[in-house]
């Protein structure tokens, strides 16, 4: 195939067609023409492999397009792009290595895969000389990927802050709103179809880590994996927190956040929800809205934003994709995707951050200098300190300064064994 004057023709199969592919099909047949017109390329859509069929389908769909073979998809000759939306890492990778290693460009959405499989999947593609993008894998409609691979590839890029989970983010902005508790939030969530029947993933932190990892790849251009990076979901907030957030002047959101430290290159990534003042940008990130906030060298700091989640906005990515990938195919040239070698990651243990802690204590004298003690004797120091009690119970609250987390842990493990101290309550990052 050679680009020319004329229109050139690219067939598309596609892998699956639940929620997104569905939305993403209706979506190029819609855009086909408008696309035609600005590229000169005709998208045309002649494959799509199902699990079923028989299943009722979006009209706009031909019914003779679908089959339940999706390596007849994969290695059929009358289809130059492969689109994977079948989610999962087993079959959905060997589909994927086999489109490759075929020749055929591939675009997917399956963050999971990539955050599990990207370096092995990178190298085939390279290998192959075709493309590989996965911009809905990330933060869906929000533009981030391509501007890490190309806009920002010279840049040094240090530090990755995110909010890329749609579903624990509008919890958060409800618990913090309207003062719902983690199950009504949850509830409401579910109710407006912005969290599964079964949205673990998405509040014990594994969807915004996979996310992470492919952000913090493409930042560092070093190979991060999912397990790479450290997590704590938002499950154990309470109202509590929210109104002491709240006093202090900060919100509670859900960060990804990937730092590259100048010594040796070392990486430390992690998700966890954290305090962060209102006045900072991602603050105003609200409901199921993401952001990525980047801060580099040269260009400073820079914020993406958008719609997250959702078929529609996933769709809009996915073409974005398939657009370019079949205009790079037809000029017989590929995007190296420039992740290198495994990243050097620096243990979480010896990252360090500003904490908030809440302990329940025994009113009685001396309490107060023997808690503070305990933080002294492990090299954290206390910045603010809020006390609030009845007769015979009182609850403290401190914000401390920088400190390793080794060096909090362990002061809170003897707090934990003091007498005095009936229970120490969820401790929170806070960012700057």
């Amino acid at each position: 195939m050679t680009a020319g004057t004329a229109t050139a023709r690219i067939r598309v199969g596609l892998l699956g067609c639940g929620t997104v592919g569905a939305d993403f099909a209706r979506l190029l047949v819609d855009r086909r023409a408008a696309v035609e017109d600005v590229t000169g390329i005709s998208l045309e859509l002649v494959r799509i492999a199902v699990r079923d069929p028989r299943k009722p389908r979006p009209e706009a769909l031909d019914a003779e397009l679908f089959t339940g073979d999706a390596y007849d998809v994969v290695k059929a000759d009358d289809v130059d792009l492969v689109v994977e939306l079948i989610g999962g890492t087993s079959a959905a990778g060997e589909l994927v290595t086999t489109a490759l290693e075929a020749g055929k460009p591939v675009v997917t959405a399956n963050k999971e895969l990539i955050a599990k499989a990207g370096p092995d999947l990178f190298a085939a593609a390279d290998r192959a000389g075709v493309d590989l993008f996965f911009e809905a894998a990330a933060v869906a409609a929000v533009p981030i990927l391509r501007p890490l691979r190309e806009s920002l590839l010279a840049e040094d890029v240090t530090r990755v802050v995110g909010i890329v989970n749609g579903t624990s983010n509008f919890m958060l902005t409800r618990m913090t709103a309207d003062g719902l508790g983690f199950d009504e939030a949850l509830a409401k969530a579910q109710e407006l179809g912005y969290a599964e029947p079964d949205a673990s993933a998405d509040v014990d932190g594994a969807d915004a880590a996979s996310k992470l990892a492919i952000l913090a790849s493409l930042a560092f251009n070093r190979a991060v994996v999912a397990d790479d990076v450290g997590r704590e979901g938002i499950v154990g907030l309470d109202r509590e927190d929210f109104e002491l957030a709240a006093r202090f002047g900060y919100d509670i959101k859900l960060l990804a956040v990937a730092e590259r430290f100048p010594d040796g290159h070392a990486i430390g990534a992690q998700v966890f929800p954290a305090l962060i003042g209102r006045d900072h940008p991602l603050a105003s990130v609200r409901d199921s809205f993401n952001a990525v906030f980047l801060t580099t060298s040269a260009a400073g700091e820079l914020m993406f934003y958008g719609h997250g989640a959702g078929p529609r906005p996933s769709a809009s990515a996915i073409l974005g994709d398939v657009t370019g990938a079949a205009d790079q195919l037809l000029r017989g040239t590929h995007r190296r995707i420039p992740v290198g070698s495994p990243a050097r990651l620096r243990p979480a243990r010896d990252l360090v951050h500003s904490y908030y802690v809440r302990a329940d204590v025994e009113e009685a004298p001396g309490v107060l200098s023997e808690v503070t003690g305990v933080f002294a004797r492990h090299g954290v120091s206390i910045r603010t300190v809020d006390q609030d009690g009845s007769e015979s119970r009182a609850r403290i609250v401190f914000l401390t300064f920088p400190a390793p987390e080794h060096a909090l842990d362990d002061a809170l493990e003897e707090l934990r064994g003091l007498s005095r101290v009936r229970g120490v309550g969820r401790v929170l990052r806070i960012h700057k």
